[in-house]
């Protein structure tokens, strides 16, 4: 009840005094109870299909552009970086997520264990929280967790591409549709679908099978599929094998699709066709994340050596004409976006096994200079909004 300026009054009783009072405490002590390792085994899960997070204060500057935002493997977070000073501050969206995808006009998803995160990059805030269709167990973490792993929009922003690793099994394709918040469609893939992405026209996507030597290409509309091999070292080893493709990048002007091997070797693939061509490379390194500039220089994390003859970690900087450069980065890095200028690399430092650390090493193309900050707990995936 309340006192309006009028001087009207509502008188209580003793007892209905006492349960007023005891409203706020008992409010405490159930959110404590809800959750008490932070991590979400407890009760509820750990983000509701529609739950919007703490908001700002209502003076607090929107995100400027050209802050970073990366997905925390390592915690249920996303999380804003200023590249020159750091951290500026986490969204929770979902246990482990993965990969981040950025729109136009200021939305982000993030692909976590349980679903895609929406999130209001202005004023950073969780907007909702989308589930799977496909069941891919409990929701865990580590590198073999199941739920979503790559992710991309759809050229107009009215369709994400989400694939969904189950465990033990092919993965899963899901469209989601952006405005409504919710699943459309769904189509088979490959294993361990590190990275989706999407044809310039958006009339197909490609999701890359990690455990299945592969990338699927699905038609946008109608959702059938064809798999095209991509296996430049065979497929020996199987599942036990390094020597598999992680990320794809989609090169302007002719489409064709980029998959670095080992800093040896370059699968450039006709999505058309099925064709599969080899060019060399020269960093010597495992590899990981990619990224492809507008004007044709492709960016290739190298992750560290898998044998005692190759080289540390680098990012390789290749352009059109194939020539390279190598930026050493001296320990393991995962994921790689580009300033809007150009001239900068932000290399995230979650790598998916041992070796992770909880930075971005911002790499100066120009020059070779490097310099890191603090990016939440085991980033992977990074976009620049």
């Amino acid at each position: 009840m309340t006192t309006t300026r009028r001087r009207r009054t509502c008188r209580t009783g003793p007892l209905l005094r006492l349960l007023l009072a005891a409203v706020p405490v008992l409010a405490l002590l159930l959110a404590g109870c809800a959750d008490p390792d932070g991590d979400g085994a407890a009760g509820a899960p750990a983000v509701p299909t529609s739950a919007p997070a703490a908001a700002r204060s209502a003076d607090a500057a929107p995100t400027p552009a050209g802050t970073l935002l990366v997905a925390d493997f390592g915690s249920d977070t996303a999380t804003f970086v200023d590249p020159t000073h750091g951290a500026v501050g986490s969204v929770r969206v979902g246990t482990a997520p993965y990969a981040v995808a950025v729109g136009p006009d200021g939305r982000a998803w993030v692909s976590t264990a349980e679903g895609v995160a929406e999130i209001d990059t202005r004023a950073r805030t969780l907007l909702r929280s989308i589930p799977y269709r496909s069941w891919a167990g409990p929701a865990g973490t580590g590198e073999y967790r199941g739920g979503g792993m790559g992710l991309a929009l759809s050229p107009d922003g009215t369709r994400l591409y989400v694939g969904v690793n189950i465990p033990g099994g092919d993965g899963v394709l899901e469209v989601i549709d952006t405005a409504k918040g919710e699943v459309t469609g769904a189509a088979p893939i490959g294993r361990r679908p590190f990275d989706v992405d999407v044809s310039p026209d958006g009339r197909e996507v490609y999701a890359t099978g990690h455990d299945s030597f592969d990338v699927t290409v699905v038609a946008a509309d109608g959702l059938a599929t064809r798999r095209i091999q991509v296996a430049p070292y065979g497929t020996e080893g199987g599942l036990g094998s390094w020597l598999k493709p992680h990320y794809t990048a989609v090169r302007p002007g002719d489409g064709r699709l980029l998959l670095p091997f080992e800093g040896e070797r370059l699968a450039v693939v006709d999505p058309a066709t099925g064709q599969v061509a080899i060019e060399p490379m020269t960093a010597d390194t495992h590899q990981h994340g990619v990224t492809i500039a507008p004007d044709g220089r492709l960016l290739v994390v190298g992750s560290g050596p898998i044998t005692k003859d190759n080289r540390g970690p680098s990012l390789t900087v290749r352009n059109p004409d194939g020539s390279e450069r190598i930026y050493p980065l001296g320990i393991p890095h995962e994921n790689v976006a580009l300033s809007a200028d150009g001239h900068t690399a932000y290399v995230t430092g979650g790598f998916t096994r041992d070796g992770s650390w909880d930075g971005i090493t911002l790499v100066d193309l120009d020059s070779g200079a490097t310099h890191r900050v603090e990016a939440g707990h085991r980033p992977l995936g990074v976009a620049v909004l």
